[in-house]
């Protein structure tokens, strides 16, 4: 509504998760920095709390971005489940750890199976748990049971808990005290000061298109910040109903009057049952009751008018209106039709079928369904025959539009057991194309993918110069040559082909990484080698930038 009238390309303060508007504070780039250092230094327990809308969830996205796949195995829990056994169920299916028939493992024998064949294979395995404060004593209990699998000289999964402040009293329970003196990495998310606030909102206006300029006078600040408490989500509501508040009072800056008038306003329609809420409740109790003895008559006249020969009637303008168009299905409506449909076939046949999507992309053959799919090992291997290799990955959206390849995304439905997978094949200005349809749309919003998406996935890609493991600090040959052609060639590169992985090659690496958002960590992962093909034009590929109607 007020996007032309501000000169903004989109709403700025968005309640939605959107990578491209994140901004770290001081306090969340400390929370990020105590994650980080829980993980790295395998300490096995680490509790963040914070309150709610503090952005808990976006530093655990942040963290998980940042860990590169090729070191790290994650898992994300976004909702835990109530009870010991489903829960240990839904880790193990995180982890991709599926029951095979033919042995007697127990779901925990088999979580333990895979730890310990990652840590051989030099991974460090995270699981994260969002919402830990709804755990009951059991299900932590159960928690604190995994994180007894461990080697003589390491623990073999670090485990993220997150929740709003009272898990914190909740761990100091007495029947919890064996988990709390397990915790050996605490931090509490501290709301923002003032100065990142003003960063904050400066940030997500210059993501949103604003050039130059002041919109929000530093009084006006000063009331947003005042009211919200310094927490990111009631901030973005109090920007967006002050910048609407401005757009119908036609002021081209927001003034302290006009962000008091937008957050008086808000407040009215937040507590709709408060002295004024309760003066309209009793009209509106009256009009009911008159509606519901309209109701009654009506039905009496319907059930007579049953008993008498019907009459023709000519159909009216408002009877012959279409019903609402497929596209427009939004909100609950679409989730509930997602779940239908998405809910017909089993965890493995979508996984085959979103293999088969991204396999037909790279012009290799589907895998027919009389194969019995393996989703832990068979997708790799099926993969590999097509001369393919598969990424698994965790993290956000943004983070996978930005390497720009289709990919299957892992969603979560409500009241469906397991997961479902829908293809990413596109992407047009905000829509998503996405395989299958869903509810006869070929595209969501942003929004709309994101509520449904538990954060991991997997695409098909190609490693043409089989660079993949061979590339570290300090190692040489052939490959290491490829290697600083290839930078050279996008551009991050300028010194001789030496087939040494010296400091200039390192810096090269790190300012490419840095050039394309991911973490600077001079190692050519996956992450970093499907950039790199990406932005030579001799490599092909499918991409999603390209309009699929």
């Amino acid at each position: 509504m007020y996007l032309d009238y501000y000169v903004l390309r989109e709403k700025p303060f968005n309640l939605t998760p959107d990578p491209r508007f994140v901004f770290l504070s001081k306090h969340h780039k400390e929370a990020f920095a105590h994650l980080l250092y829980g993980i790295n230094n395998r300490s096995g327990f680490i509790v963040l709390t914070g309150e709610v809308g503090s952005g808990k969830t976006t530093v655990l996205r942040t963290l998980l971005s940042h860990l590169d796949q090729d070191r790290y195995r994650t898992a994300l829990i976004f909702n835990p489940p109530l009870s010991p056994p489903a829960l240990l169920q839904s880790i193990n299916r995180e982890f991709g750890i599926f029951a095979d028939s033919s042995n007697s493992l127990g779901p925990l024998d088999a979580l333990n199976q895979f730890l310990l064949q990652q840590n051989d294979e030099g991974h460090n395995v995270v699981l994260v748990i969002d919402e830990a404060q709804d755990l009951e004593a059991p299900v932590l209990e159960q928690i604190r049971l995994i994180s007894n699998l461990e080697t003589d000289r390491q623990k073999l999964i670090q485990i993220v808990l997150a929740g709003q402040p009272e898990f914190g009293q909740i761990l100091h329970r007495k029947e919890l005290r064996q988990l709390n003196q397990r915790i050996n990495v605490r931090y509490h998310l501290q709301p923002m000061d003032f100065p990142d606030a003003i960063g904050y909102v400066n940030h997500r206006l210059e993501v949103a298109g604003k050039k130059g300029g002041v919109i929000f006078s530093r009084r006006a600040l000063k009331r947003i910040y005042k009211y919200s408490g310094g927490l990111p989500r009631l901030i973005n509501a109090a920007c967006d109903r002050s910048l609407l508040a401005g757009y119908t009072r036609d002021k081209t800056s927001i003034g302290w009057w006009v962000a008091s008038v937008g957050i008086e306003d808000m407040k009215r329609n937040a507590a709709p049952f408060g002295r004024k809420g309760r003066l309209i409740l009793i009209p509106m109790v009256v009009v009911l009751a008159a509606f519901l003895a309209a109701g009654i008559y009506l039905t009496g006249r319907d059930l007579i008018d049953e008993l008498n020969p019907s009459q023709p009637v000519e159909a009216t303008e408002e009877q012959t209106k279409e019903a609402p168009a497929i596209s427009s299905i939004t909100g609950e409506e679409l989730s509930r039709i997602m779940a239908a449909e998405l809910g017909k076939i089993p965890e493995s046949e979508s996984a085959r079928r979103a293999f088969n999507t991204l396999a037909g992309l790279w012009n290799a053959p589907p895998i027919p369904a009389t194969r019995n799919l393996n989703q832990s090992k068979g997708m790799e291997q099926a993969a590999l025959d097509r001369n393919l290799r598969l990424y698994r990955f965790s993290g956000n959206l943004g983070a996978l539009l930005r390497i720009d390849i289709p990919a299957a995304l892992e969603l979560s439905m409500p009241g469906i057991r397991g997961k479902r997978f829908v293809s990413l094949v596109g992407k047009d200005c905000e829509q998503l194309h996405v395989d299958p349809r869903i509810a006869g749309r070929e595209s969501l919003s942003f929004s709309e993918l994101e509520k449904h998406w538990s954060g991991q996935g997997f695409l098909l890609w190609k490693d043409p110069l089989n660079l993949l493991t061979r590339v570290w600090p300090r190692s040489r040959g052939g490959h290491i040559k490829r290697l600083q052609d290839l930078l050279r060639e996008a551009g991050a590169y300028g010194k001789p082909t030496t087939g040494v992985y010296d400091a200039g090659t390192l810096l090269a690496v790190k300012e490419f990484q840095s050039s394309r958002g991911i973490a600077q960590d001079g190692i050519v992962g996956v992450q970093t080698l499907l950039l790199l093909y990406r932005s030579i034009d001799r490599f092909e590929a499918p991409r999603l930038t390209v309009s699929r109607k």
